[in-house]
């Protein structure tokens, strides 16, 4: 049955399993626009960014809004298989093709039939392969190991990768013809850290599904914590801060989640232009921290307080009132 493949998925199962898509800045909401319209054609979706970004969540909304949305979704790793098993899993074999094949078996391509085929990491895929997957992209169709039949589907194509395709078309790495046929539609999704508006947000999801899944109900994340997660450039993007907050929610034995259980590497971090929070009591260290997350806001929301509150879930009231005490003390200190 193909509900038993953990790489065939239908419509049902998107959100329980892989969570939904965070907008919180006008560069997503306009991406998130744009692909929901190429969703609802037939063409071929490309799309580029690095590991841990999204992208088969993407791929796999990108499915849940096409017409092909009751037809299965299919995914299948590039990089994950030898060329010869990545053939087999793509194409199936006859019976008889080699040795231990004694019976005919469908490849993933067969499987998404009147559905979608996702192939991840597209940029690794051996030469020769590249040739049988521009066939089928040409013609959808297509022949079995050790087959003589050519076997026709009905598939729309996502291919993603985090590499730069250009850039191996020239060094003679990747098919030109092939990068044409998959370049129809191509979407770049930006790293987390050009988009911090949406760590809280993210955060907060991830922290929602852990809690639940472990009975660690009313556990939060502390302004350190978040002022942590706003400094840490995040070099393996989303992927990377739902594992951290995984990780916060195993081992905190309190309801606060401080920075600690984060265990963020120090390597990544980008520390504050002011004077270092290490030399600071604790009661000191907070303000600087509150300050900190307030500037930052301001800067991204490019000094509209009202959007600045409202991506640190603050009131805007209290914000002018933060703001307005640091103002006064930096005219004491001028005195």
């Amino acid at each position: 049955m193909v509900d038993d493949d953990p790489d065939v998925a239908s419509h049902r199962d998107v959100d329980s399993r892989y969570g939904t898509i965070v907008a919180d800045t006008p560069a997503m909401a306009s991406l998130i626009a744009l692909i929901k319209r190429a969703a609802d054609s037939e063409a071929t979706v490309l799309l580029l960014g690095e590991s841990g970004t999204g992208k088969e969540l993407f791929a796999r909304f990108i499915h849940q809004w096409s017409k092909r949305i009751e037809n299965p979704f299919v995914v299948i790793n590039c990089v994950a298989l030898t060329e010869t098993l990545l053939e087999n899993e793509l194409f199936g074999h006859e019976k008889g093709a080699f040795t231990g094949a004694d019976t005919q078996q469908k490849g993933k391509v067969e499987l998404a039939d009147n559905g979608t085929l996702f192939l991840d990491e597209i940029g690794d895929m051996a030469p020769d392969l590249q040739a049988k997957l521009l066939r089928l992209l040409q013609d959808r169709e297509f022949h079995r190991v050790g087959g003589t039949r050519l076997v026709q589907v009905n598939i729309r194509v996502i291919a993603a990768t985090n590499c730069d395709l250009s850039k191996a078309v020239r060094e003679g790495k990747f098919r030109e013809d092939l990068f044409h046929r998959l370049n129809v539609l191509s979407f770049s999704i930006p790293p987390l850290r050009d988009r911090p508006d949406e760590i809280p947000h993210l955060a907060d999801l991830f922290l929602r599904r852990y809690t639940k899944e472990m009975g660690k109900p009313g556990m939060r994340l502390t302004e350190a914590a978040l002022g942590a997660m706003y400094r840490y450039r995040w070099p393996g993007n989303v992927r990377e801060l739902e594992n951290a907050v995984a990780r916060a929610v195993v081992l905190s034995t309190d309801c606060e989640i401080g920075p600690e259980y984060l265990r963020l590497s120090r390597d990544q971090e980008e520390e504050p232009q002011e004077r270092e929070a290490s030399d600071l009591s604790y009661h000191e260290a907070m303000e600087h921290y509150r300050y900190y997350l307030i500037e930052q806001a301001l800067k991204r929301a490019r000094g509209n307080q009202t959007k600045a509150a409202e991506a640190l879930g603050l009131q805007r009231s209290y914000l002018a009132r933060v703001l307005k005490q640091k103002r006064t003390e930096a005219q004491k200190n001028d005195q």
